[in-house]
């Protein structure tokens, strides 16, 4: 008896030992088999952030400056209200001046320049002056009066139009005359001594004389408004006698081939060579 019941547990020992071999196996035969995840697309990076719409559409805001003459101010409020325009920054490009004011129209320039002309009668000189995609006018602070401002009209586009008041610059004051030296010869290439600097050592030498040098020739002194010009050697005469403006001496370019010199044509000048060094300038005519 009790051997069988020692048989009975062993087989069933066994039993339970083969199901649990056997459960996972038969369970990962019947479980459905995971659904393998898509391929996920690689990230595509987020597109940057369009800059902002240069368009004149869109023109940023601005304030005229403090510096507006009263002719601009003037000129630009009334065609602002005329043209229906929007102040904007003017473009850099332009280089306008300070007081320049800029207004942004919706409409196209061939349509502006009637209205504009017509809103400033008789304060215009002149028609409008038109070049390429700009018309320009000038205008005057009331009628009769002098030229205080230009219009300029830009066209941007079918439709779009960039109207600018700025200040009529004032004429430059006529420079004044050189004063031509004493003893020059009007028309004539000269050289100051400060320009020979590197291939001609100049020495002043009191009362008007001046020391010449190279390092290949003798020295050639030199008296202002004289053509006879001194060497260990002897004299020699110069094509044009050497001038001075109180300081510096003023040298005919002719005369440097008594130096043993070449004078050659350069782009912006001269060139002058004395021996193995050479120097660019640009002469003086007087």
């Amino acid at each position: 008896m009790v051997s069988h019941s020692a048989s009975l547990r062993a087989g069933l020992l066994t039993l339970l030992m083969t199901s649990a071999l056997v459960l996972p196996s038969a369970h990962a035969q019947t479980a459905p088999a995971p659904t393998a995840p898509a391929p996920m697309a690689p990230a595509q990076p987020a597109p940057a952030a369009a800059p902002a719409p240069t368009s004149p559409s869109t023109p940023a805001k601005a304030t005229t400056s403090g510096a507006t003459t009263q002719a601009v101010s003037a000129v630009a409020v009334e065609l602002s209200a005329a043209v229906r325009g929007q102040i904007v920054s003017c473009p850099a490009a332009l280089k306008l001046s300070p007081r320049a004011v800029c207004l942004y129209v919706k409409s196209g320039a061939a349509s502006l320049r009637p209205l504009i002309k017509g809103r400033l009668s008789g304060r215009t000189a002149g028609d409008w002056k038109i070049t390429g995609k700009s018309s320009t006018l000038l205008v005057s602070q009331k009628a009769g009066g002098s030229v205080g401002a230009f219009v300029l009209l830009s066209s941007l586009a079918d439709q779009e139009s960039l109207v600018v008041v700025d200040a009529v610059q004032a004429a430059a004051a006529p420079a004044a005359k050189i004063a031509v030296p004493a003893g020059v010869t009007r028309g004539q290439p000269y050289v100051l001594g400060s320009d020979l600097a590197g291939v001609v050592k100049v020495t002043s030498l009191g009362a008007g004389k001046f020391r010449l040098s190279t390092e290949d020739q003798q020295p050639l002194t030199v008296t202002v408004g004289q053509r006879s010009a001194q060497t260990q050697g002897g004299s020699v005469e110069l094509p044009l006698a050497p001038a001075t403006d109180g300081r510096n001496l003023i040298f005919p370019v002719s005369g440097l081939r008594a130096l043993g010199c070449t004078v050659t044509p350069a782009a912006s000048g001269l060139t002058v060579a004395c021996g193995v060094e050479s120097v660019g300038l640009k002469p003086i005519v007087f």
